[in-house]
């Protein structure tokens, strides 16, 4: 079997994100750029949904299809805002082209205490991120979370999407996430992923805790 992943992404970000995890593993990762307009975006409020859609109609764009001994890579994230019933969830791309980060502002601007750590659960919310891999013939899924609260303001310009308005919460020594208010052995120190250094956020990030996921459910892990 080939150690190429061909990556369907046109998000600069986690392309990188993605090469520098996966060339750890020992694969190279080469982007699959499809035009948006010969993709089908399935309906779906589920996040593993759209991403196996997406999947199967990568395999017509990569050499030898579908007999291909690559490996095909789709991830699928959404901010999951808990005050908002879960919005905007699956539709995170759309709503940030459309009201932009400062439109989810404006809705939490009612949502705001003098107690930080009462203020973080009013505003909580959580990343999720879904990686499925077809390798073989097979769609293996993997599932990040990472929690935390929307801030008050936006913070930097690092990363990318919601990360100048999203705080994680703090964790523990093994990377597992503790409640508002408690401190933990990595933290951002209530500054938004915008605002800190991608190795800061690599520790929290819910597409590193998927493809982890992910990797560890293949035939070859």
């Amino acid at each position: 079997m080939s150690n190429t992943v061909w990556f369907l992404t046109g998000n600069e970000g986690k392309l990188s994100e993605a090469k520098s995890q996966l060339g750890e593993l020992g694969y190279e990762v080469k982007q699959l750029v499809v035009p948006g307009e010969l993709l089908y975006e399935p309906q779906s409020g589920q996040l593993e949904v759209v991403a196996k859609s997406k999947i199967n109609q990568a395999l017509e764009f990569i050499p030898g299809g579908r007999d291909s001994e690559d490996m095909v890579l789709v991830e699928d994230a959404g901010l999951f805002i808990d005050s908002l019933h879960g919005f905007p969830g699956v539709y995170s791309s759309y709503v940030l082209s459309t009201i932009g980060i400062n439109g989810i502002l404006r809705l939490l601007s009612h949502l705001d205490s003098v107690d930080t750590v009462l203020s973080a659960k009013l505003r909580s919310a959580h990343f999720k991120a879904v990686a499925a891999m077809w390798s073989a013939g097979e769609i293996y899924v993997g599932e990040g979370v990472c929690p935390g609260h929307i801030a008050m303001e936006s913070v930097g310009e690092n990363g990318f999407g919601y990360d100048p308005i999203f705080i994680p919460y703090d964790l523990d020594v093994e990377g597992t996430p503790l409640e508002p208010g408690v401190y933990g052995d990595f933290s951002t120190h209530g500054i938004p992923f915008g605002g800190v250094e991608s190795q800061i956020k690599q520790k929290f990030s819910h597409r590193a805790k998927a493809l982890k996921d992910l990797f560890n459910q293949l035939p070859s892990a």
